[in-house]
């Protein structure tokens, strides 16, 4: 395999979470507030498009989605509350610790097709947030597919030296000597929308190369070769300006009118385009200011 992953495989912003663990947890309303800011989160994070079959007719969040990669095949998992197939029994710790610590209930290792990484610098609130919106969401009884993955990519019992190496657990806090606005936009790229997890070449054990970081990569999700999104001005995006990229994020449209298709097409439609004005814009401000990298 080279210099590819020896455990990460592709990611394609996924919330590849496991299949719902054996505690149960009483039936619950969650406050509609939660789940008005849930849905946004749920937005900025992606998590439609990986966990719904589209093309096979797969009821959304129901999983069942196969992501091919050079170690076998990925079947996302089912994230209704259905309480057999989904998560509809994982408690609100199960929940944040699979995010923060990239282990479902029972102590079962997620793989880091999954990005917690990223998604470990997500504030305890939003967490909680976003669970309380997928709980609020259809049920879908759908079993879960077993990965199919050639050995040793599928052995679980590797992923804590995967974790040692590469998880920098916790939320992501704020530098105080940046404007509010940088801030926003940090949380946004690197966070919850988890721009890095594709965007971002890697090391021959999977982790992210964060001395190129943001410089895309020529293994991308289903062999699409991702672009370099530092500003560096030949090979990156550092011709565009902050209004460029706010309204690419909106449409997909590039500054000399293309339209941008495959993978990011699917974030642009399912994410970036719901999101605010504001919170676009904070993504071009911080994306404006990463080191530029050839």
């Amino acid at each position: 395999m080279g210099h590819r992953s020896l455990i990460l495989a592709i990611t394609l912003v996924p919330v590849a979470l496991a299949a719902s663990g054996p505690s149960a947890v009483a039936a619950e309303t969650p406050p509609a507030d939660a789940v008005r800011r849930g849905e946004y989160v749920f937005n900025a994070a992606g998590c439609l498009g990986c966990h719904t079959d589209e093309k096979g007719g797969g009821a959304p969040l129901a999983g069942g989605r196969g992501l091919a990669t050079p170690f076998g095949t990925f079947h996302t998992p089912n994230i209704t509350p259905d309480p057999t197939h989904g998560i509809g029994r994982w408690t609100e710790a199960q929940f944040v610790k699979a995010f923060r610590e990239g282990e479902g209930p029972g102590g079962t290792h997620l793989f880091p097709a999954f990005p917690y990484a990223s998604y470990t610098r997500m504030t305890d609130a939003d967490l909680k947030d976003l669970r309380a919106y997928l709980m609020t969401r259809p049920a879908s009884a759908q079993a879960n597919r077993p990965h199919d993955l050639d050995p040793p990519f599928g052995w679980r019992f590797l992923l804590p030296v995967w974790k040692a190496l590469y998880l920098d657990e916790g939320p992501l806090p704020d530098d105080p000597s940046k404007p509010a606005e940088w801030n926003r936009g940090r949380y946004l790229v690197e966070a919850l929308g988890h721009c890095g997890e594709c965007h971002t070449p890697r090391d021959w054990m999977g982790g992210m190369d964060q001395d190129r970081r943001f410089a895309g990569s020529s293994e991308g999700p289903e062999g699409d070769k991702i672009p370099n999104i530092t500003p560096e001005p030949k090979a990156g995006i550092g011709g565009w300006s902050v209004g460029d990229i706010a309204s690419f994020l909106e449409i997909g449209m590039t500054p000399d009118g293309d339209f941008v298709g495959s993978g990011m097409g699917e974030v642009i439609r399912n994410s970036t385009s719901k999101l605010t004005p504001e919170d676009r814009r904070a993504i071009a401000v911080y994306l404006k200011s990463v080191p530029a990298v050839k």
